[in-house]
């Protein structure tokens, strides 16, 4: 049996898991009976840890309040926040490297060293890319979610792609995060539709708009519609290919800003993408390392056509054509 300190200090790491805990249960992983399980939620509480009873299922939940408890992680989730905190430092967030490397200072002076070992040994063998995307600022993206949450409708200054500066007011739903950029979801008031906004092109407006009442999403699969408004529906010219590889394949080398990915069998997906220029998609798709095929549009066919007739003939030895090394000397 643990001592009561050792006891109090693993019930309130129990505790701080997102489920509510029977006196039972409690009592059975920590090897005592009820009436200790009731006394140490009393001293829990006496400490100023709110230690809430949920009603209709004889169970304790922790809650907020006024301090910040002790975080008890086990072995693996130590490792997994340092990891995170490291990936974040390098993050698209502007500003938060500073704050992540503050509490991972914090958190690494007291990580037992078996642990640190782990961590460096990891961080010695990992190189991490920069995302390259537009950063955006917490305090918005923090504005953004308070507003979903709330319900309440959104007012801001926006820069299209052109570089025009308009006015918007949306019902936010969700914010979306591809990796490289944030973007926004929300019922464009104006449109009578939904839309997708860059956020790092937004500027919120105060005060805020009344109150709405949310709206089924436009689709279940958020992240795939926002990944197919992005890459495909939004240009000119919007592109159907097969490519030879299977979808897992395609993914590590194709980002879902670039175009969406469906399987179609163990060895070959279909990639849908759109740009407004023809060369971009060519480009893009022959580089990717992959046979394919074209289904649509027909502009894109004729012109990989009209390309591939290009690229013949400036391989291709001709008698009428000039050799430089046999030119007459001035």
């Amino acid at each position: 049996m643990l001592k009561t300190s050792a006891r109090l200090l693993e019930l309130l790491s129990l505790l701080q898991t997102p489920r509510v805990w029977t006196g039972a249960d409690l009592a059975e992983r920590l090897g005592v009976d009820a009436r200790t399980i009731r006394r140490d939620i009393d001293k829990l509480r006496s400490l100023g840890y709110p230690v809430h009873a949920v009603a209709g299922t004889a169970g304790y939940r922790l809650g907020a309040g006024a301090k910040l408890p002790p975080l008890l992680l086990n072995d693996d989730e130590a490792v997994a926040v340092v990891l995170g905190l490291r990936t974040a430092a390098g993050g698209s967030v502007t500003g938060i490297e500073e704050s992540s490397l503050r509490a991972l200072a914090k958190l690494e002076q007291i990580l037992p060293a078996r642990l640190r070992h782990r961590v460096s040994a990891l961080q010695a063998a990992t190189v991490t890319v920069p995302a390259g995307g537009a950063r955006v600022d917490p305090e918005m993206l923090t504005a953004i979610a308070a507003a979903i949450r709330d319900h309440v409708q959104l007012r801001f200054d926006y820069r299209t792609h052109d570089g025009a500066e308009i006015r918007r007011t949306a019902e936010p739903h969700r914010l979306v995060h591809t990796g490289r950029r944030w973007y926004l979801v929300g019922w464009d008031v104006e449109k009578r539709d939904w839309r997708t906004y860059r956020v790092d092109r937004l500027r919120p407006r105060t005060p805020t708009g009344p109150r709405f009442t949310p709206r089924e999403a436009p689709e279940v699969d958020l992240a795939g519609w926002v990944s197919r408004g992005v890459s495909t529906s939004a240009y000119r010219y919007q592109a159907r290919i097969t490519l030879e590889a299977s979808a897992a394949e395609a993914a590590d080398r194709i980002p879902p800003t670039v175009g969406v990915i469906e399987a179609i069998d163990e060895r070959h997906c279909l990639l849908r993408t759109g740009s407004n220029s023809l060369d971009e998609i060519a480009v893009y798709t022959g580089l990717f390392g992959f046979e394919f095929h074209v289904h649509e549009p027909p502009e894109l066919i004729e012109h990989l056509r009209a390309l591939a007739d290009r690229v013949t003939a400036a391989i291709a030895p001709r008698e009428d054509a000039p050799d430089p090394a046999h030119r007459r000397p001035d």
